[in-house]
């Protein structure tokens, strides 16, 4: 008998994004994440098996209603992520550095 257990959580991403396998580009946004687990039987603990990752996503103006689930890899999201928050500073940096200063007299 395999014993499964699902969890879900939220991503949030500033910036437009794309996954790896996919050609479209997904917008900023808050984003549901599945994880599917099974459980490891025979050890001495209770232990799960990461089995898949989705990304929810939600159909926009002609496709509204429609929602997907779209499979990718803890790998993939956590890289995804990363760039998004890359982006985020870097863009921040930038703004710092164009900033007025400050009027000395």
């Amino acid at each position: 008998m395999m014993n499964t257990r699902s969890s879900r959580s939220m991503v949030t991403f500033t910036h437009s994004f794309s996954l790896p396998g996919y050609p479209d580009e997904f917008p900023a946004g808050e984003y549901e994440v599945v994880v599917e687990e099974e459980a490891l039987h025979g050890l001495s603990f209770e232990a799960y098996r990461r089995t898949a990752t989705y990304l929810v996503v939600h159909g926009k103006s002609g496709r509204a209603g429609h929602t997907e689930m779209r499979p990718t890899t803890e790998k993939d999201l956590e890289a995804t992520l990363c760039r998004d928050r890359a982006f985020e500073n870097d863009a921040n940096a930038s703004e710092a550095a164009r900033s007025p200063l400050e009027d000395l007299n």
